[in-house]
């Protein structure tokens, strides 16, 4: 399973709200998907490593189904 808690530790490490996040020309449709934790494409998380500036790591991991 793949979690996206890497994202807002990312998030709150920086002092980026959503709202700051959406201002930097993130869909927030994206952001909202991801606190659900519904499926994204490579495009948002290339997306998201450019506006943080941070590696693939700082926002998802793969987590194992028990």
């Amino acid at each position: 399973m793949i979690s996206y808690e890497p994202l807002f530790r990312t998030l709150k490490e920086k002092g980026i709200s959503s709202y700051r996040l959406g201002k930097l020309g993130f869909p927030l449709s994206n952001y909202y998907a991801m606190r659900r934790g519904d499926n994204i494409s490579t495009h948002t998380l290339d997306q998201l490593c450019k506006l943080l500036h941070c590696r693939v790591e700082d926002i998802l991991e793969f987590k194992e189904e028990e």
